[in-house]
């Protein structure tokens, strides 16, 4: 059972940054992917963007050139830099672990950001 907290949600005006961050249980380094997914009411949860082990990331086309997902391994956690935030991006943003290609997902609790003036 791996075991995920979010935190650096909050209220920006359009334009600003936030920075997310997932602290696990384990060892974050060794997880075969780590994901930033996000969820706005009425709307189908999506991801935002992923990192693999093998470091390579992918991101939605919604956020390409604004967010950024990096590891610290000295932390172990897994961060999502968010900047030129739009009202859009209002949600709640939840990291996801796989720890093998073939085990269950495991989440977090969430974290809402809101984009608002």
């Amino acid at each position: 059972q791996v075991q995920l907290v979010e935190s650096g949600g909050g209220l920006v005006q359009p334009g600003g940054s936030l920075r997310l961050s997932c602290a696990a249980s384990g060892s974050i380094r060794s997880f075969y992917a780590v994901g930033w997914y996000r969820q706005a009411p009425g709307k189908q949860r999506e991801l935002v963007a992923m990192i693999r082990r093998v470091d390579s990331t992918n991101y939605a086309d919604s956020v390409k050139g604004r967010f950024t997902i990096s590891r610290d391994n000295a932390k172990n956690t897994v961060n999502l830099q968010m900047n030129s935030l739009k009202p859009e991006d209002t949600a709640v943003y939840y990291c996801n672990v796989r720890q093998g290609a073939l085990t269950a997902d495991y989440w977090g609790q969430g974290t809402q950001v809101t984009v608002s003036s």
